[in-house]
């Protein structure tokens, strides 16, 4: 286990440069997950012949990534950030790549929660244009979507962000000296892996029909209440309340409850 302990010390994080700009694995484990998602999703378009074209979708998915991207950003800045209020006095920093000395360092700092609200306005926007269902599009969502967060998660472990806590597993990863947990591979696993299983299994039962997003709201929410014990809390926040709930507890808390109301408020229309 010596080695996987200390991946860091050996392990690039750069795959490889072009024209010296470095192409990271954390970016190439993204792409990953983005076509990994598409391609599973025209899967089952295809397979279950749903109403919508490869090209609409393709449209579709251009509306949700900018609103994704977007509101991963944004969300970061409003959740996490020291000083957001650097970027709202200095919006052409939210997506700059370059450092103040000129080096390009990428973008770094991006939120889950952002990124659903995000997600959520840019399919309002497409469905006021192009008239499909809502609930249709939320189903193909919740099954091709975990499948790509296993990519993303795996992203973060190669980055050596989000790192976990201090621990005295054999499992665990030397980070600055400190052995931690791999707390971005019990994500990918729980909030990956293990959602795309559950939702697969309940998705051939066809009982869920049009409610299958909220299967996928629910147990994302529980996977990553129940990591973040394992993961170490953003150091400019710390934990928020009682010396344990983070800021990725509590928005969980939220977003948990949000989609039991939501499940109750619409179930007449899913149902159809």
């Amino acid at each position: 286990m010596e080695i996987w302990n200390n991946i860091y010390e050996i392990f690039n994080p750069v795959a490889f440069s072009i024209f010296g700009l470095k192409v990271h694995w954390y970016g190439l484990m993204y792409a990953s997950a983005l076509i990994v998602a598409i391609q599973y999703a025209k899967y089952i378009v295809k397979k279950d012949s749903i109403n919508i074209t490869n090209d609409h979708l393709d449209t579709y998915i251009i509306y949700v990534e900018i609103g994704v991207v977007l509101g991963a950003r944004l969300g970061y800045l409003l959740f996490y950030s020291d000083n957001p209020m650097y970027y709202i006095t200095n919006p052409l920093q939210i997506f700059n790549p370059f450092s103040q000395s000129g080096e390009f360092v990428g973008i770094s700092g991006m939120s889950y929660h952002g990124a659903l609200i995000g997600f959520l306005i840019g399919t309002l926007i497409y469905i006021r244009k192009y008239d499909y269902k809502f609930w249709m599009l939320m189903d193909l969502v919740a099954i091709s979507v975990p499948l790509g967060y296993i990519f993303g998660r795996i992203g973060n472990f190669l980055n050596k962000e989000l790192i976990g806590m201090p621990t005295d597993i054999s499992i665990g990863i030397y980070v600055d000296g400190i052995l931690r947990h791999p707390s971005q591979l019990y994500e990918a696993i729980l909030e990956g892996l293990l959602i795309a299983i559950v939702i697969y299994i309940v998705r051939n039962k066809k009982v869920f029909k049009n409610r299958l997003i909220f299967i996928y709201l629910g147990l994302y929410a529980i996977a990553r209440f129940v990591v973040e014990f394992v993961r170490e809390p953003d150091a400019n926040i710390g934990y928020i309340c009682c010396d344990w709930l983070s800021m990725g507890q509590f928005l969980s808390i939220i977003m948990f409850v949000g989609t039991i109301l939501l499940f109750l408020q619409t179930r007449k229309y899913t149902q159809q």
